[in-house]
């Protein structure tokens, strides 16, 4: 008996710490095969490239805590990565999926397992490729929930919904590559165009809520290029999240996202049996931008037990009204109590001053260009034009000491003051002002420094909305306006007690943007507009985080099957290449 009491002990000690771990984070595992498939979202049947068949991608949920594994499979015909925005990835920096930054692209008929760790973070992120035009049919949900046993700080839902706004070309992905890249025919909302055109008036996605009950809506901006307003007739929402950072609750009837944001939201079905109509927007911040004949999509909130054919529309601001735009991301402050808040430091050891906007690069021979003066358009980060590495990924250049790869010259302003919303070129040295460098340029960070940098939109060209996506952190929003930022003026209106968190902001036309991070996260780590058509243009730079001072805030060495692509190219042949 003594004996089989023991066994039972024994037994019973196994399993707890198994029973516990499970409790607390798990591993996540799953495999995407990327491959052509053929959509009719719209009028006409499109070739598009997919994750395992669907748009918009399958949903990936987490834990706060788990562990997650993608074995990806490129069955297409074009190159591929792909990006868990908003992931932090602490010490997984090669798992980041930037193409050429920090790993090089997974080739046709290859593949790549990306594993990481999901931690300190709670809400709605999603994945999407990151060469250039792929995210407009390669992205997914990517959905963190708290630990087992922990609530969300806001009332519990019923349910929860995911709405992904999407932008439909009735073109092959590689017409997408034109500079600028051609209108969009559609805007979809969860792959559906909805009634906005009569040969899918029959497709359309359809929230069915029970009257009284609260939902959850996981709202995300997967557009290519297009900033969204978002709206449900006769029904407010009530903002908990931003990029999966919680938030003191706000209340809107209206909602603005720009390309790669996120929003939690509240649904209360609080309105009398029927249908609803929730609508997606375009939302133009340039002045004179061309945009598409059809600026919307149509979804609905259908109750249950709803009788009546007729459908409620909302009324939707103007395409231009940035005020609108402007309210709402102004108006929302982080939640301070709640999980994973980060107070604002507050002892500054790195300034930039960074200008951002569009510039001119000489027209190739024997082409036309839309730019001005006939030359093709640009993009400028403090007069810099990103250029792509070719060779070898910069991460990896960093990380085995590679020269000739990157520059780590990356300037804290502007080579000159100027007017930055007022831009006139009237002296030859303003006209090579509108001409920005070509570099592969990056801006070394020691370990732990605070970084605050003011983002400055200029009207070189035209003054529009960029939304700055930073990989790997989360950054605190002090402050935002229009205008030049004069630090006389708005230093006093910052706010350091209770900003709102982001990794994506939209920086207003003629505008300005102050942020601030920790630089806690060794790697390089991409800087840049979310527009994908700007990615060309080159308004990207990046940022190199130095290591701590223990392994544990030491970038470890990439994983073993992170070099098979290399090993395959017999780039480690590079006359430069030092072994780790």
């Amino acid at each position: 008996m003594a004996s089989f009491e023991c066994f039972l002990i024994c037994f019973v000690l196994i399993l707890l710490p198994s029973s516990s771990s499970k409790a607390y984070a798990s591993v996540v595992e799953h495999t995407f095969l990327v491959q052509n498939f053929t959509a009719k979202p719209l009028c006409k049947e499109q070739v598009i490239p997919t994750v395992n068949g669907s748009l918009p991608g399958p949903t990936v949920n987490v834990r706060e805590g788990d562990t997650l594994i993608v074995h990806v499979v490129n069955n297409s015909p074009f190159n591929v990565t792909i990006h868990w925005h908003g992931v932090f990835q602490l010490m997984s920096a090669w798992m980041d999926g930037t193409d050429m930054i920090t790993q090089y692209p997974i080739r046709p008929e290859d593949r790549f397992t990306y594993k990481f760790n999901v931690t300190g973070q709670e809400g709605t992120l999603h994945w999407h490729a990151h060469v250039v035009n792929l995210r407009a049919t390669l992205h997914g949900a990517l959905v963190i929930r708290p630990r087992a046993g922990r609530p969300y700080p806001f009332p519990e839902p019923y349910e929860e919904a995911l709405i992904i706004l999407e932008q439909w070309w009735n073109t092959d992905i590689e017409n997408l590559q034109l500079r600028p890249a051609p209108l969009s025919d559609a805007y979809l909302i969860n792959g559906l165009a909805g009634d906005s055109f009569d040969c899918s008036r029959n497709k359309m996605f359809k929230l069915e809520v029970v009257q009284g009950k609260r939902y959850l809506l996981r709202i995300i901006n997967a557009a290519l290029n297009s900033h969204l307003f978002f709206k449900i007739a006769n029904h407010s929402l009530r903002v908990v999240a931003l990029d999966a950072v919680y938030t003191n609750p706000y209340v809107t009837d209206i909602v603005v996202l720009t390309p790669g944001q996120t929003v939690d939201a509240l649904l209360h079905a609080d309105q009398t049996l029927g249908s609803y109509y929730m609508t997606t927007q375009l939302y133009v911040s340039a002045t004179g931008q061309p945009f598409p004949d059809k600026t919307l999509a149509n979804a609905l909130v259908v109750y249950q037990g709803a009788t009546s054919s007729s459908r409620a529309m909302p009324s939707l601001p103007d395409v231009t009204d940035t005020q609108t735009a402007y309210r709402f991301s102004s108006s929302i402050t982080g939640l301070v109590s709640g999980p994973h808040w980060r107070p604002v430091p507050r002892n500054v050891d790195e300034r930039m001053f960074m200008t951002m906007g569009l510039g001119l690069e000489q027209c190739p021979p024997s082409m036309q260009c839309p730019g001005l003066y006939g030359q093709q358009f640009a993009g400028s980060l403090n007069n810099r034009s990103f250029e792509n590495p070719k060779t070898f990924p910069m991460q990896e250049a960093y990380f085995y000491n590679i020269s000739g790869v990157y520059s780590d010259d990356f300037p804290n302003q502007p080579p000159i003051k100027f007017d930055y919303t007022n831009f006139n070129v009237s002296t030859d040295y303003e006209y090579r002002m509108l001409f920005p460098e070509r570099l592969t340029s990056a801006k070394i960070l020691k370990f732990n420094s605070t970084v605050e940098i003011v983002l400055q939109n200029t009207a070189m060209i035209t003054a529009e909305s960029h939304p700055m996506h930073l990989h790997g952190f989360n950054f605190h929003v002090l402050g935002q306006g229009f205008g030049n930022y004069e630090p006389s003026r708005d230093v006093g209106k910052l706010n350091l007690v209770n900003p709102q968190m982001r990794n994506t902001i939209g920086v207003p036309p003629g505008g300005w943007v102050v942020l601030r991070f920790v630089a806690n996260n060794p790697g390089v780590w991409m800087f840049h507009c979310h527009m994908d058509a700007h990615l060309p243009y080159g308004i990207i730079m990046a940022f190199i985080v130095q290591n701590g001072p223990h392994p544990a805030t030491s970038l470890p060495p990439p994983p073993l099957d992170h070099l098979e692509c290399c090993r395959d190219a017999e780039i480690y042949n590079h006359p430069t290449y030092d072994q780790y």
